[in-house]
Formats: C-alpha cells, sequence, structure tokens
C-alpha cells in the first residue's frame, strides 16, 4: 500500500522535528540509559507524524496542529538541548551549563498545548478562554522552576547560571503547578463528560481517546513508583506515551475500523487478571515460604502452579463479567447464541431454529438465513436484492449458507463475525437437516415414479392379454366350434372338439385372472374389488371395508396389501379364516389383513413382504406386522389421503 503524500508544511515540520530529535540522539547516546535516549525521540517524532496524517487528510484539524506543536516543542527544546548538554560536559564544548538548564524546564510550556487538546478533541472546536489562564499557569510554573536555584543541582557543575534568588520561585512554582494541574484536571473532566453524552462516531472517538489517556495517566504514576524497585516498569512510560498519539490517530482518521470497545474490554481483562494473579502468586509465595521457608523452590513452583490454575479458572468469568460492562451489545449477542446452543444440546429446540436466534442477536427481524447446499438438491438461495447485505457462513472451507440482512449501525456489524462464529455449529447442523430432507423427499418421489412406472407397466400387460391372447384364444375357439358344426354327428371328432374348446375356455379364464391379477379392475371401487378377491380365495374371507372412494393411487396400494396378506395367509400360514378391513382414521386410508394362522411372519430380503413394504413406503405409507407364533397375524398399512 503506497504511503500518503503528505502537505508541504505538515511535512516540513516532521522533516524539522526528525532532524533535531536525530541529532539529540546522537549527543546524548551513550552518556545516559537507552531508554531515557529514545523516550523523548519516539515521542516527539511520533506525535509530529501522526499531526501531519491528520493535517494531509483534513488540512484544516486543530487536533492536527496541536500535535505537530507538541511533538516539535517536545523534540526541539527537551531532546536536543539535553543531548547537547550531556555531550558538551562530557566533552568540554560550550554551552553545557544552558543547554542542560534549557532541557529541564521547557517541557513545561507544552502544558496549553494539552490542555487545548484534550478540549478540542475530536472535533477541534473548544473554549478557547481556557488557553489564556493555563498559559498564564504555565509561566507562572516555567518561571518558578527556570529561575530557582535549587535546579543547579540537575546540572553538571552544581550551579543555575539563570538563578533569580530575590524572586519567590517557590511561591510561583506552587501556584503555577497548582492552577496547571486543575487546567487539566477540568480538561480531563470535560472529555469524560463529553463521552457520556455523545453518540455514535464522536463517542467512538473519545472512546479511544479516553482510552489512551487513561492508560497513561495510570502507567505514568505509577511506574514513577516503581522505578527505583524493578527495571520491568522502565519501559512501560515510552510505551503509554508512544500509545497516546497512535490512539488520537486511529481516532480520527480510521475509527470505523477498529472496535475500541474491545481493546477497552480486553485492557481491562488484562489488568484485572494481573492484579488478581499478582496477588496469588505473592499471597501463596508468602504463606509457602513461612512453611517451607524463605527461598524454598516448593514455594516458586507451588505459586506458580496456583497462578496457572487461578488464570485458566478466572478468564473466561472476568471476561465474560467486563465484555457486559464494556461491550453490552456484544456480550448480549453472544448471550443470546449462547443460550440457543445450550437448548440445542438439551434437545429443547431444533436446529433450524437458528434464524430466530440470530435475528435476536443481531437485532434484525428481517435477517434472512439462505443454505447453500450441493448440486443436485434443489437451491435455497434467495433471489439478490440490492437493499440488504449479505454475508457468507463459512466454516471448514466450506460455505454452509448466506445471511441477508439490514444492519441500522456500525455496531451491529462489527457483531456480525463474532455472532456467527458462535453460532456455526448449529447453521451447519440445520443445513445438514434441510439437506437430508430434501434427499429424503427425492427418494420418496423416485420411488413413488418406481411404483406408477410400474403400474402401468402392468395395465400395458393387462391390455396386451386382454386385446391380444385372449382374442386370439377366442377366434380359435369359434373356429373350433364351427368345425365342429361342419365335421356332423360323429361322436368321437365331436367329443375331441368339445374337450378342446373346454382347454381354451379355461385358458381364457386363466389369463382374465392373470390380468386382473396385474392390475386389478378397481373402477366400481376398492370395497367391491375387495369382496370379488374374497370370492376367488380357497378359505373364508370376511370383508369389513368403507364404501367411500379412495385417490386411485391409495386404491392400487391397498388392493395390493390385501392380496399379499391373502396369499400369505393360504401359503405360509395356513390359516382358516382370514378378515379384510378398510377404513379412513384420521385422514388415513388404513387397511389391515387379519388371519388365524401359525403367526411368525417376517419381512426378509426378497420377500413378498419386502417388497410390500417398499410400495407402501412409495405412496407415504407405513406398514407394520403384528404377529405371535400360533396366534396369527395382522398386516396394517396406512396412507396418507386426502379428507
Amino acid at each position: 500500500m503506497a504511503l500518503p503524500t503528505l502537505r508541504p508544511l505538515p511535512a516540513t515540520l516532521l522533516a524539522v522535528t526528525t532532524l533535531g530529535v536525530v541529532a539529540g540522539v546522537g549527543l546524548s547516546w551513550g552518556l545516559e540509559p537507552a531508554y531515557d535516549t529514545l523516550f523523548n525521540a519516539l515521542f516527539s517524532t511520533l506525535t509530529v507524524a501522526v499531526g501531519a496524517l491528520i493535517l494531509t487528510r483534513h488540512p484544516a484539524h486543530t487536533i492536527g496542529w496541536l500535535l505537530c506543536a507538541l511533538g516539535l516543542a517536545n523534540g526541539l527544546t527537551a531532546e536536543l538541548p539535553q543531548g547537547w548538554g550531556l555531550r558538551a560536559a562530557a566533552e568540554s564544548w560550550p554551552g553545557a551549563a544552558t543547554a542542560q538548564w534549557l532541557g529541564l524546564w521547557t517541557f513545561v510550556l507544552q502544558g496549553p498545548v494539552l490542555v487545548l487538546l484534550f478540549l478540542s478533541f475530536p472535533s477541534g472546536q473548544s473554549k478557547r478562554w481556557v488557553v489564556w489562564p493555563t498559559t498564564a499557569a504555565t509561566a507562572a510554573l516555567a518561571a518558578g522552576w527556570a529561575l530557582d536555584p535549587d535546579l543547579g543541582r540537575y546540572l553538571v557543575d552544581g550551579r543555575n547560571p539563570y538563578a533569580a534568588p530575590g524572586l519567590p520561585t517557590d511561591a510561583l512554582f506552587a501556584v503555577g503547578l497548582v492552577a496547571l494541574a486543575v487546567a487539566m484536571t477540568m480538561a480531563l473532566v470535560d472529555v469524560v463528560t463529553r463521552l457520556r453524552r455523545s453518540a455514535g462516531v464522536e463517542r467512538q472517538q473519545l472512546k479511544w481517546f479516553t482510552l489512551a489517556t487513561g492508560f497513561v495517566a495510570v502507567v505514568l504514576p505509577s511506574a514513577t513508583a516503581l522505578w527505583s524497585l524493578t527495571p520491568l516498569v522502565h519501559p512501560l512510560p515510552l510505551i503509554a506515551l508512544t500509545a497516546w498519539p497512535v490512539a488520537i490517530g486511529v481516532a480520527i482518521l480510521r475509527h470505523r475500523l477498529y472496535d475500541v470497545d474491545l481493546v477497552i474490554s480486553r485492557a481491562f481483562t488484562g489488568a484485572v487478571l494481573t492484579v488478581v494473579l499478582a496477588l496469588v502468586y505473592v499471597g501463596s509465595t508468602l504463606v509457602i515460604g513461612a512453611l517451607a521457608g524463605r527461598g524454598s523452590p516448593w514455594a516458586t513452583a507451588v505459586s506458580t502452579l496456583l497462578a496457572a490454575t487461578a488464570f485458566k479458572f478466572l478468564y473466561q468469568r472476568v471476561r465474560r463479567r467486563v465484555d457486559s460492562r464494556f461491550r453490552p451489545a456484544h456480550h448480549a449477542a453472544l448471550a443470546a447464541i449462547g443460550e440457543f446452543i445450550e437448548a440445542l444440546r438439551a434437545d429443547q429446540v431444533e436446529p433450524e431454529q437458528i434464524v430466530d436466534a440470530l435475528r435476536t442477536a443481531l437485532d434484525d427481524p428481517a435477517l434472512e438465513l439462505s443454505f447453500v447446499l450441493p448440486p443436485g438438491t434443489g437451491p435455497l438461495a434467495a433471489e439478490p436484492d440490492d437493499t440488504h447485505e449479505t454475508h457468507a457462513v463459512r466454516r471448514g472451507g466450506i460455505t454452509l449458507a448466506e445471511i441477508r440482512w439490514h444492519p441500522r449501525t456500525e455496531e451491529q456489524r462489527r457483531l456480525l463475525p463474532a455472532v456467527v462464529a458462535a453460532a456455526g455449529l448449529a447453521i451447519e447442523m440445520a443445513r445438514l437437516r434441510v439437506e437430508l430432507r430434501q434427499r429424503l423427499d427425492e427418494v420418496e418421489a423416485s420411488r413413488a415414479r418406481i411404483v406408477a412406472v410400474a403400474d402401468e407397466e402392468r395395465r400395458r400387460i393387462e391390455r396386451n392379454l386382454h386385446d391380444g391372447a385372449q382374442q386370439r384364444l377366442v377366434s380359435i375357439g369359434l373356429a373350433l366350434r364351427h368345425a365342429q358344426h361342419q365335421v356332423g354327428p360323429s361322436a368321437a371328432a365331436s367329443r375331441t372338439l368339445d374337450d378342446a374348446i373346454a382347454q381354451i375356455t379355461h385358458a381364457i379364464d386363466e389369463l382374465r385372472d392373470l390380468a386382473q391379477g396385474l392390475h386389478p379392475a378397481l373402477d366400481a371401487g376398492l370395497r367391491p374389488a375387495l369382496h370379488e378377491l374374497a370370492t376367488r380365495a380357497p378359505l373364508p374371507v370376511n370383508v369389513v371395508a368403507t364404501p367411500e372412494r379412495f385417490p386411485s393411487e391409495v386404491e392400487a396400494a391397498a388392493y395390493f396389501v390385501a392380496c399379499e396378506g391373502l396369499t400369505n395367509a393360504v401359503k405360509h400360514a395356513r390359516a382358516q379364516h382370514v378378515v379384510l378391513r378398510v377404513a379412513r382414521e384420521d385422514g388415513r386410508c388404513v387397511v389391515s389383513v387379519t388371519d388365524n394362522g401359525v403367526g411368525g411372519a417376517r419381512p426378509h430380503n426378497g420377500s413378498g413382504l419386502t417388497g410390500l413394504s417398499d410400495r407402501v413406503a412409495a405412496r407415504g405409507g407405513r406398514l407394520r406386522i403384528d404377529t405371535t407364533t400360533g396366534l396369527g397375524t395382522v398386516l396394517t398399512a396406512e396412507f396418507p389421503c386426502a379428507s
């Protein structure tokens, strides 16, 4: 990505600051700790750079000019004089005392700039009259500090060359310090007040500024108090003061791209955990050290273990509590998804209800969730709509679904990735269930088509038998009867022809029965067809059937159930009596075949009952077999049908 081209004046200020800082670092390098050398240098350069970027984007923005002034003043009046003073004292150059003297007090002049920056952020509009009292307080503080004879103890020769013994420097210093502290406090209170009253973009900007300022306000006093106790705190002021101008730049230039609430939440969580774990570690070390002896390795080992255990136990709990305070919308959204996931695990909701949970979490009642299914299962995605935003839901590298919604705020839009990540498992489960249902629907439709094709093939064979073989046999019978009349009264020939005609008649009857078995004649309804079936059975059959009609495909399937059940009762059950029942119950056609045979009927691969079960399922029905050895069998089929 190309760097932005700075405007001429901000670029010049940055170049001057950089040259001054580089010169100051070069002069003081090796004469003081490295972090002291880099401390002001990095702060000055970074502050002017952020100001220059702001002025490049917004040429008249007050905050940009204030940052440039702050960094330039710090670099040229603190870093450069201090470096010259240290090097001049070491190399016996002239002006060592004066340079050191300037470096010790000129940083105070930045006070009015800081107060004005606090009051102006983020828009640049402020109460300008506050600058004059702040400037007066700064002048008193600077005079009391710069002209104080006691300042000499910080100089190389131990003497302040510009001391004013007759001037009440202590009083000036005290009055100026108190007045400047009051001004800074009022400016901070003004920032907090505006933060509480603000909304939208201004609120996000003030959050960034308040977070960075609060970090500096906590770190600097803490580091000062602990400076001589541990070297670990020495880099903290540098980190804090470096983060401050960066946060200002982010707030003004890129506030929409970063979730400041997340930063605040994680920072506060880290601070709380650090304090708690430090207390646990120190307390356990003291207790175990008192028991096992000071310096015992057991004290360190056990304290570390307790701190690690406490971290694992507290981290999620502290983060949830902090999120509920600093990120209430984020916390509420994830809580809604979490409650749904728990209900899903308890089998209290269906995975498909995840869309309602997403609507609640994202506060969008019109949100739509369209599943992206594999090819061949039928598209479920909605038509494109330019009025809604879309978001692809991916899990394991696979696109599961697409969310179509209409976010009203930037905060809603930032919530979406976290909510989708939390709901990913439920969305995947819902998609799999939808895909499975579609596959099952396709299987049922395929089975229905197979049955329909088989029925049509039976009708074709029936027509061929009736119109072909049967008609030829009838014609042959008539021809033989005609030949019998032509032969005359010959007894032998007449008997032979009578036998042939009888065989042909029997063949015609068998073909007729075969044709009716291929496809039953249900023109008059299911009840008459069952009565006709009962008359052809070799055992008593009682038919109890409703006279009402059902859809033709249901009547055909029910008839085949009755035929198969009756055939099994005759061939396998050795039954003495069979009852055929047909009734409508709760919008379903219920067919049952009850026999008093030996029982023990079980469907197995290739059996008639297995094929019958497939035929019933193809019509969306259900087949049930209730049988007990020695007590008979009840075969029941239920078919959905229109009421």
